[in-house]
């Protein structure tokens, strides 16, 4: 049976949209591996939205926690707010109580990948933040390390992205995901598929 890795996201104005789906064809690059993009529920109003200057949603389907359970290995990703997740990313992981309770997602494999306005940001204190939530379901941490090679060091350009996921920064929210940062996107979701695949192997 192939192992089904879920990548969950929140993303309001597109950038962590962007990495999720280059997480996506990473994963996707590993043979016996499925693979969905999820949404988190939104807990803003529409009128407050819009004043933000907000795109209107993507199609991709919203989860409930507990399709959670479905999944073999499972990759978040949010913006940050203040140095960690934000707010509706938090909200959604609060409704997984009945989960934690059952220690339904106990050995389960998770990633994380981010985006924030500024190098300061909290391109780690996001990362650091967000284990709490795993570590009390009993989840598996799988940050990427070093692996993605020469692209942990690159000083030519503005990256994000860290040992513990991808990443990329949104400035005033005109800039994109750079290359780069893709790059390290794909390189996460196919390192993460493979880690999934072999820990349902020995399951």
């Amino acid at each position: 049976m192939a192992s089904k890795v879920y990548i969950v996201y929140y993303s309001m104005y597109g950038h962590v949209e962007k990495l999720a789906h280059d997480i996506k064809k990473g994963a996707e690059s590993v043979e016996g591996v499925e693979v969905k993009l999820w949404q988190v529920p939104e807990t803003l109003p529409d009128e407050i939205l819009a004043k933000m200057g907000a795109p209107s949603k993507s199609d991709v389907p919203v989860i409930t926690s507990n399709e959670l359970t479905e999944a073999d290995g499972i990759i978040f990703g949010f913006p940050t707010r203040f140095g960690m997740m934000a707010a509706q990313f938090k909200a959604f992981f609060d409704s997984t109580g009945g989960l934690w309770r059952t220690q339904a997602l106990a050995g389960k494999p998770a990633g994380l990948f981010f985006s924030t306005g500024s190098q300061g940001g909290g391109q780690e204190t996001t990362a650091l933040t967000a284990i709490t939530q795993l570590t009390h379901h009993g989840m598996m941490f799988v940050p990427i390390g070093y692996t993605f090679g020469a692209g942990m060091f690159e000083m030519e350009q503005i990256k994000g992205g860290s040992p513990y996921g991808a990443g990329t920064f949104a400035g005033d929210g005109s800039r994109q995901p750079s290359e780069i940062e893709l790059g390290q996107a794909f390189h996460q979701g196919k390192c993460f598929a493979g880690i999934t695949k072999k820990l349902k192997g020995t399951a």
